[in-house]
């Protein structure tokens, strides 16, 4: 049976997405799941954080926030399916809250029944406020995305503004990673083929992970929807598959991030597609962006990452 089926989580999650006032916008509390497969990383705590972990839920999905301990929970393929794949998922959410559900936990069990096992990463996040609604008027203050810079649109290095830091989200990000290896033979993982994909501030971390990280050898890696400004691109860097969809604010017509992979000769596929917004995970209704699973397990495949060993 399914590690998500045998967790519970998929029943959380359909109870979670069937409650028909929490299909909107706003805020609702939520009771933290019991998480039951999750494995902690040991990699420490959050430096003054003002709450303990707690859980929403918004457009139906279940997020958290104020995690001061990351997880990773293994989604496994049946027995006898798995092809030596594995793949961190890394949720977004702004690096303050976690979309567990629609990053995480639905495209997780989307890879399992690949054949490919598949970690969801629960890191450590910045602190937001202890109250649902002080946190639910953060959330909705009014943002507006920055204008690309003309370097940034035309693809060269732009001058970079105060870089966050993600020292604890790497760290975990290397826990999860050093984990899958150490447990590889148990989960039935080739340590030649673990890849990485993330959504959103996960795409970041995906991206983070892979320019920074001295103890990660990632065999290939999927930012979705995420920062599209260019980087320095080291050499052996892993392939990448890129989705955005045209209408999300952080693209604003830059394709720094794919010129970049291309000037540094490593492999890369992107799809820009026409709509989709940000946040779609595995899709929405009537999005031309709804097809980007099937075309990353194409890619998987084309690329001898789905040949089972």
């Amino acid at each position: 049976m399914n590690n998500l089926i045998k967790s519970g989580v998929l029943a959380f999650l359909l109870a979670s997405s069937v409650t028909a006032f929490a299909q909107d916008g706003t805020i609702y509390p939520l009771e933290n799941p019991a998480e039951p497969n999750a494995i902690l990383l040991g990699t420490g705590g959050v430096d003054n954080q003002p709450a303990p972990e707690t859980w929403f839920r918004q457009w139906g999905d279940p997020m958290a926030r104020n995690i001061s301990t990351a997880t990773l929970t293994p989604f496994l393929p049946e027995p006898g399916k798995g092809n030596g794949t594995a793949v961190i998922v890394a949720p977004g959410g702004g690096f303050s809250w976690l979309s567990m559900g629609n990053e995480g936990w639905e495209v997780a069990e989307a890879l399992a029944k690949q054949g490919i096992a598949a970690f969801v990463l629960k890191y450590r996040l910045n602190p937001t406020p202890p109250s649902l609604e002080d946190f639910s008027a953060w959330m909705n203050r009014p943002r507006t995305a920055p204008a690309p810079s003309s370097a940034a649109t035309a693809g060269t290095p732009a001058p970079r503004p105060p870089q966050r830091d993600l020292s604890n989200q790497l760290e975990d990000a290397e826990a999860a990673y050093a984990m899958i290896v150490n447990r590889a033979q148990e989960w039935g993982v080739d340590i030649n083929r673990i890849g990485m994909i993330g959504f959103s501030a996960g795409a970041g971390l995906t991206m983070h992970a892979t320019l920074n990280s001295k103890s990660m050898k990632l065999a290939f890696i999927g930012p979705i929807y995420g920062g599209m400004g260019p980087v320095e691109v080291p050499a052996d860097a892993p392939p990448m598959f890129n989705v955005i969809a045209s209408d999300d604010f952080l693209y604003n017509g830059q394709s720094g991030i794919i010129e970049s992979w291309y000037k540094a000769g490593r492999p890369v596929e992107f799809h820009l597609y026409q709509n989709g917004g940000h946040g779609f995970g595995l899709g929405n209704p009537n999005r031309t962006s709804n097809r980007w699973f099937d075309a990353f397990m194409h890619w998987l495949d084309v690329n001898q990452f789905l040949a089972k060993k």
